[in-house]
């Protein structure tokens, strides 16, 4: 059923920058557009099995909207939207249709989660995505960067879950206890401190952390 949220909303990760405090020491931060989001559809546990909040972010065009969606936003009276999301909550009925959400959800201090899509790294071997050490790179070796023997003699096939080559990234991440250090309500902007999952343009959620 997942956890009930207190607050979330959509960003999309502008990229990574510096800020320095009162005694000029520098903090990594990520800065993210985030908001406003538009809530499109209240759900109930009476009629959906669960209390949640349907919300859209980021202006579509017309053209890469199909009818259905079309007429989903136009019960809600916005414009398209070009991603949507659910959010639980305790009470739907905190939230109205066609409210929107902003960045002032959030105040400087509060601990986030954060979830994204990794950066795809396309075909990685065995060291790259799992870290293993590689072999002696003398000639007479014959045995480098291998994945070396499955130890599937007598079934004669590969276990699951056995670690090999494969592809890397493009995986859902969400990187927990994250501190918001800045708020911007007037530009839209979030400054959180540290790393957040996916490349530039990326979609992000937010939302308060699970374990503060």
């Amino acid at each position: 059923m997942g956890n009930p949220i207190k607050k979330g909303i959509l960003g999309i990760k502008l990229g990574m920058t510096q800020i320095f405090d009162d005694n000029d020491r520098a903090t990594a931060v990520t800065v993210v557009e985030a908001g406003p989001c538009v809530v499109l559809q209240k759900k109930k546990a009476e009629t959906d099995g669960y209390n949640a909040i349907q919300v859209g972010f980021y202006a579509a065009k017309d053209k890469n909207v199909n009818r259905p969606l079309k007429g989903h936003f136009a019960r809600a009276n916005v414009k398209p939207l070009k991603f949507i999301r659910e959010f639980r909550v305790e009470n739907v009925d905190d939230y109205d249709i066609g409210q929107e959400l902003g960045v002032d959800l959030f105040q400087e201090g509060d601990i986030v989660d954060v979830t994204g899509i990794s950066k795809g790294k396309g075909f990685a071997g065995g060291i790259k995505r799992h870290n293993f050490q590689r072999g002696a790179m003398a000639h007479g070796s014959k045995y480098h960067r291998r994945p070396g023997s499955l130890g599937a003699k007598g079934p004669a096939r590969v276990f699951k879950g056995r670690k090999l080559p494969g592809r890397l990234g493009g995986e859902r991440v969400t990187v927990q206890r994250l501190k918001v250090v800045k708020v911007y309500p007037e530009r839209n902007v979030l400054l959180i401190k540290g790393a957040i999952p996916g490349p530039k343009r990326g979609l992000v959620t937010i939302k308060n952390s699970a374990k503060a």
